[in-house]
């Protein structure tokens, strides 16, 4: 069923003696603005795990597989499409018509698609470039994190001639003893009933995702992590009732007073209820 609602939504969840998201460029330690000592987190992690939960909750039902994962290259799945549809591949100079095939065919298969979006222009077999409804800004912390890197030892050796060096090796990992995050995100019905059929069965997977995007990507690694609310503005029509940034003002969050934040209950959350004519909202934890 076409969606007939923007929405606009905020999350927060909150790391404990953790690494959220490493920094490749920082030999893997938590991701810091250099500026202003605050956390952050990409929407490139975030949507990661968003599709692993959906991937493990709607394991091989149709219309739910995953597209942006390890399991095969890009192109090859752009041609599985071309062969669902009876097209013919690996022919250049592509008819119009064929890619759209393709791309609606892409659309209905992956979930990742329909909602956050892909290109796949690429390869013998291109499926067009579909620009996804639902969106997600890096997430940033409330407050300046404070990384450690904690020292550790390792007795298990890969090699002999390492074992020969003694009983233990030195080695270092990188946390951060507390933070909470803030995200937002967005929902475009429009772009959704334009390009990729993203119905409100699939939204509320979102939603579904969303909430329980930590409860199965625990590891000693990335330590505690929680999704703690999920405030969701949701507007009566497609286009939308009010700009997204003075939703957005109605959620804040603040450390108290003289308190070291190392729990969710450092933090006092203040909700302004007045909506603007034509908004709801919609608080899911």
């Amino acid at each position: 069923m076409a969606l007939s609602n923007r929405y606009d939504f905020v999350m927060l969840f909150d790391v404990e003696n953790g690494n959220p998201n490493g920094d490749p460029d920082a030999g893997n330690a938590p991701r810091v603005d250099a500026e202003s000592g605050y956390g952050y987190i990409t929407d490139v992690c975030i949507k990661r795990k968003i599709r692993n939960y959906v991937e493990l909750s709607k394991a091989g039902q149709a219309g739910y597989h995953i597209l942006i994962k390890p399991d095969k290259s890009l192109n090859a799945k752009f041609t599985e499409a071309y062969e669902a549809e009876g097209l013919k591949t690996k022919n250049k100079g592509k008819n119009p018509d064929d890619v759209k095939k393709a791309r609606d065919y892409m659309c209905r298969t992956y979930f990742d698609v329909r909602a956050f979006g892909a290109v796949m222009s690429t390869g013998d077999d291109p499926c067009g470039i579909v620009r996804g409804p639902v969106q997600i800004n890096f997430a940033r912390s409330i407050s300046p994190v404070n990384v450690q890197d904690v020292t550790i030892t390792r007795q298990a050796r890969t090699t002999e001639d390492r074992k020969e060096t003694g009983d233990t090796e030195m080695g270092r990992k990188s946390m951060i003893p507390y933070a909470l995050y803030r995200a937002e995100g967005y929902v475009s019905a429009a772009l959704a009933n334009k390009s990729t059929d993203l119905s409100k069965d699939d939204l509320e997977v979102l939603w579904d995702a969303i909430i329980n995007m930590f409860e199965h990507d625990h590891s000693a690694a990335r330590g505690k992590m929680c999704m703690r609310k999920l405030y969701i503005f949701k507007h009566n029509n497609e286009l939308g009732n009010c700009p997204s940034h003075i939703l957005f003002d109605k959620i804040s969050v603040r450390e108290k007073e003289n308190v070291l934040p190392r729990a969710f209950a450092d933090y006092v959350i203040s909700v302004d209820e007045t909506m603007p004519a034509g908004v709801e909202l919609i608080q899911k934890i």
